[in-house]
Parts: C-alpha cells; sequence; structure tokens
C-alpha cells in the first residue's frame, strides 16, 4: 500500500526520543505540531485551523525580529513545541505569563553566553518574591534543556540550581473552627455554600469545581476529568454535598454560574470565592486550601496515601505529602503513643514470664514459707 502525501506545509521527522513528529510550516506562520494521525477528521480540522491562520497564527512582528541564538528566538521556538502546546491550558497560560516577562528583560541576550552565575544574579534580584523567583528558576531550566535539544548550547546551566527556601507549605489549609465559621456564615441554599462543599468534599482544585454540573453525576457519584493532569476520576457524593446540591434550584446544567448566568472562569471563581471568604472573617483562607483540608481530612481518617489520590488525582506519595502536613498532629501523635503503649506492655509481659520461668522451685518454695 503506498502511503499518502501529506498536505502542503505539512511535513513529519523524528524526534530525539525517536518518536514521529508532523508539522505545519508555512512563511509569516508560527509553527504547529498536529495532535492527530495524518488523514483522519481530527488531522483536517487541524490542518484546516492552520490555514485559517487560528492554530497556527501569524508570526508576530517582535518576534520575526527575534535574532537567532537569543533568548526571544528560544522562547518563540519553545512557546510552539509540543513540550508546551501539549501541556494543559491552565499551565500554559501561567507559564506563558512568567516567561514573557522574562523575554522582556532579557531576550536579546545569547543563549549560548549564559553562565550559571548569570540565571544565580537574575533569581537573586527577586529575593522580595521568593516564590515568584522559584518559579522563574523552574521555567530557566526547562527553557535552558529545550536550548540543548535545540543545540543552541551544550550543557544546561540551570540544572541543579535551587531556589529560596520558603516559609510555611503555601496555601492556608482551612483548620475545622474556620470550615465550621464559613458553613455558619454561608447557610444551605446559597451559592457560596455549593461551592464550600463542591470543594471540600470533592478534594478538587478551582479549575475542575467551575466545570461540575448535573450532567457529570450519576449512580451516587461525580465524574471529574482534572483539566491540569487530565486524570479521571469517579467520587462518591458526600452526605453534606449532596444536601448543598439539594438546596439550590436546578435552573442550570452547571452548578455555579456567575450572576449573568454564565460559567464561571477558575480565575473569575477564585476571586469570587476570595470574597465569599472576607464575608465570613476569613481573608487568610482561599478555593486552593479547601483541596487541602479535604486532604487533611482523608489523611485523620486514616487513609492509605493510594486512597487520598483516588480522591485529589495526585500522581505521587511526595505531592501527597504537601497537601497532608496539615493533618491533626496531636491526634496522630495520641494514635502513635497508644501503640507504642501496647507494645511495652506486651515487652513487659514477655519479660515477666520469662523471669517466672527461670525462677528456680526451691526459691519459690521458701517465698511460699
Amino acid at each position: 500500500m503506498i502511503a499518502r502525501r501529506l498536505p502542503r506545509y505539512v511535513s513529519e521527522f523524528v524526534d530525539r526520543h525517536g518518536k514521529v513528529r508532523v508539522r505545519f510550516r508555512r512563511k509569516g506562520q508560527e509553527p504547529y505540531y498536529f495532535k492527530a494521525k495524518p488523514w483522519t477528521p481530527e488531522f483536517m480540522a487541524e490542518y484546516q485551523a492552520c490555514l485559517d491562520k487560528e492554530a497556527a497564527p501569524r508570526i508576530e512582528v517582535g518576534k520575526s525580529r527575534s535574532k537567532p541564538g537569543t533568548v526571544s528566538a528560544l522562547i518563540a521556538a519553545y512557546l510552539a513545541s509540543p513540550e508546551f502546546t501539549g501541556l494543559a491550558k491552565t499551565s500554559q497560560t501561567t507559564y506563558r505569563g512568567i516567561i514573557e516577562r522574562f523575554r522582556v528583560e532579557h531576550g536579546e541576550k545569547r543563549v549560548a553566553l549564559i553562565q550559571r552565575q548569570h540565571i544565580k544574579a537574575i533569581i537573586g534580584k527577586k529575593a522580595a518574591t521568593p516564590a515568584a523567583a522559584n518559579n522563574l528558576l523552574d521555567r530557566i531550566k526547562v527553557l535552558m534543556a529545550f536550548a540543548v535539544d535545540l543545540d543552541m548550547r551544550k550543557d544546561n546551566p540551570a540544572h541543579g540550581l535551587r531556589g529560596f527556601r520558603l516559609a510555611g507549605d503555601g496555601f492556608h489549609t482551612w483548620t475545622e473552627e474556620e470550615i465550621a465559621r464559613f458553613e455558619e456564615r454561608h447557610a444551605l441554599g446559597s451559592k457560596a455554600r455549593l461551592a464550600f462543599a463542591l470543594l471540600l468534599y470533592t478534594g478538587q482544585r478551582r479549575s475542575d469545581v467551575v466545570n461540575m454540573g448535573r450532567q457529570h453525576v450519576a449512580d451516587g457519584r461525580i465524574a471529574v476529568r482534572q483539566q491540569k493532569t487530565d486524570a479521571r476520576l469517579q467520587i462518591r457524593i458526600h452526605p453534606e454535598l449532596q444536601a448543598a446540591m439539594g438546596a439550590m434550584p436546578s435552573t442550570n446544567l452547571t452548578f455555579l454560574v456567575t450572576e449573568l448566568g454564565k460559567p464561571f472562569s477558575p480565575a473569575g471563581f477564585g476571586n469570587w470565592f476570595r470574597e465569599r471568604c472576607n464575608e465570613a472573617g476569613l481573608p487568610h483562607c482561599s478555593a486552593h486550601g479547601l483541596r487541602k483540608a479535604a486532604s487533611r481530612r482523608l489523611a485523620e481518617a486514616g487513609c492509605t496515601n493510594q486512597q487520598i489520590k483516588a480522591i485529589t488525582g495526585h500522581k505521587t506519595d511526595k505531592e501527597v505529602a504537601r497537601y497532608t502536613a496539615a493533618a491533626d498532629q496531636v491526634r496522630l501523635a495520641d494514635q502513635a503513643m497508644d501503640a507504642l503503649d501496647g507494645v511495652d506492655r506486651e515487652q513487659k509481659l514477655a519479660n515477666s514470664a520469662e523471669g517466672l520461668a527461670k525462677t528456680p522451685a526451691k526459691s519459690l518454695k521458701r517465698k511460699d514459707a
């Protein structure tokens, strides 16, 4: 069978991992890497989007003037690569913002001349915002690794560099007292209470909660397809969540909508929920903190890491550990000491029995006398 030729502007190549890639390249447009197999209906839809300059938009004037070998040229290539376009949309948005700010400051620098001390200096200047500095360092590491793949340099000067040690563990994990305070302020039948219940009793991110609707509920479970990881989950509906859902009118398919009846964006929902936290006197609490609270509760209930991951969608035990760090230390410590006490009692009984067995019979008779 003779293979069909690829459409105009389309070519294929084998990347460094030995995987065949199919790419759209047309003068004046950004390159595009196809996700579907050639000549399938999905492929033809992608191809048409490239011809219409939607999937492969026109190259911006500033980008077209990027000098070869510069940070700006590296970033332009990375943003068009499968490594970036294959990320979740939420991750793309976050990373693009960090990368573009880096381009503004350092776009004209030669990639091949960047040294380890230069990167340390760049990160060091952002000491006032250590979390942002660490996020930038992570992106620089990715960019430099990509530069190695493109033969723009022979090594990754950012490899092994460590960022700032952060105080605390990020978003505040809600306590039981704070959970009760929010429930007292926002009663059943309010949109705030439904949002709260969806976050706490599914353990999902705000980007997933805003997409949840009645079409995802069946057989007492809610189906989740995580935006960030593409993980697919089936989570049994907790009675508290069922009560919150039942107390709201079913006028929309999506559970949470804006005042205009439109679904929330993740950022818009985060801002809206922040105001609801403020109303409850909880300005330090957030939507993401409820995901951590859900993980904490699961840990306190004695769930294994595998069980917790089945709810939260985390991939590794390390990720779970970050979220369950706020588990009730006192209660868990008491459980540990109870276990230790049990071992000590068993050991004492064993020692007592062993000592009794070794006591001479004459000695026992003497005591009886």
